[in-house]
């Protein structure tokens, strides 16, 4: 049986009778499969699981509406208890943030590019809540999807860079079965913005086979990459990258683990996917 904690002394309680190694899955509710496989993921690795189901306020820039962020809890729950989580913690604001904090954690230029560049201090506002939660609940493991490869890159950088005594964990992207990345948007999508989107998938499976085929030039992937999806009628390109995985610098050439990254939107709906290309040694 799943224990729900809402407060600080709940949670401390709970987290106290764990043993063994202890993972946690962040997420802000609305759980669909990618956090299931989130949490099973940890189940599988773990001897004790802590799922946080938290809307932080602090990611939230000016013109995104906050209060609109749905937060179907019991629903929630239900996945959480499905997957195996030992304990989920649910606190409201108040609880996370007693106090207007004053001091915060800056993400660096790691929060200034790609997703970034349109939400100043979003990722600010994700490493700062992230610290909390990893004091508030002790893990040896974090667990995040590579689909949000940004906020793993800053999250990552964040536990070097404050000796923070955790193992940052990636767990592949989701799919649906025809290879578009789940994401919670996607309900948002018109049938023929839909297969549209099949494109960012597509595009990042040519930029794979290229490289496998010892193209190293980081504008060659690029610019293909920006043609693919260019010539998707409904797709509008935010951007393509091909970028220095711990860094997140564009790159010339690939010599290193090198993250190609995508977002477009199909009609009022903006999409993100990514992949990893990797030389070897």
């Amino acid at each position: 049986m799943t224990v729900v904690a809402r407060t600080r002394a709940e949670l401390a309680t709970a987290r106290d009778a764990m043993s063994g190694v202890v993972a946690v899955v962040m997420t802000m509710g609305a759980l669909h499969e990618g956090h299931a496989s989130l949490i099973r993921f940890a189940r599988a690795h773990a001897d004790g699981v802590i799922v946080t189901i938290f809307v932080n306020p602090l990611q939230f820039g000016a013109n995104e509406d906050l209060d609109r962020y749905p937060r179907p809890l019991e629903a929630d729950l239900e996945v959480c208890d499905r997957e195996g989580a030992d304990v989920v913690f649910t606190p409201t604001p108040d609880v996370v943030y007693p106090t207007d904090p004053v001091v915060r954690v800056s993400a660096g230029s790691l929060g200034t590019v790609f997703e970034g560049a349109s939400r100043p201090g979003h990722f600010d506002g994700v490493v700062t809540v992230v610290m909390k939660l990893l004091h508030l609940t002790r893990p040896d493991t974090a667990y995040f999807g590579q689909k949000d490869a940004q906020q793993l890159a800053a999250i990552r950088r964040m536990v070097r860079d404050l000796d923070v005594p955790v193992d940052v964990i990636a767990v592949p992207t989701v799919r649906e079965p025809d290879g578009l990345a789940l994401s919670s948007r996607n309900v948002y999508l018109t049938p023929e913005q839909r297969e549209s989107a099949l494109v960012l998938n597509r595009s990042l499976r040519v930029a794979e086979s290229m490289f496998a085929h010892d193209e190293r030039s980081a504008g060659a992937i690029r610019d293909t990459v920006t043609s693919m999806i260019s010539s998707e009628g409904l797709a509008q390109i935010d951007y393509v990258s091909v970028a220095d995985c711990e860094t997140l610098d564009e790159l010339e050439s690939i010599e290193h683990p090198a993250l190609v990254s995508v977002a477009a939107r199909f009609g009022g709906t903006r999409l993100i996917d990514n992949t990893i290309l990797t030389p070897l040694p």
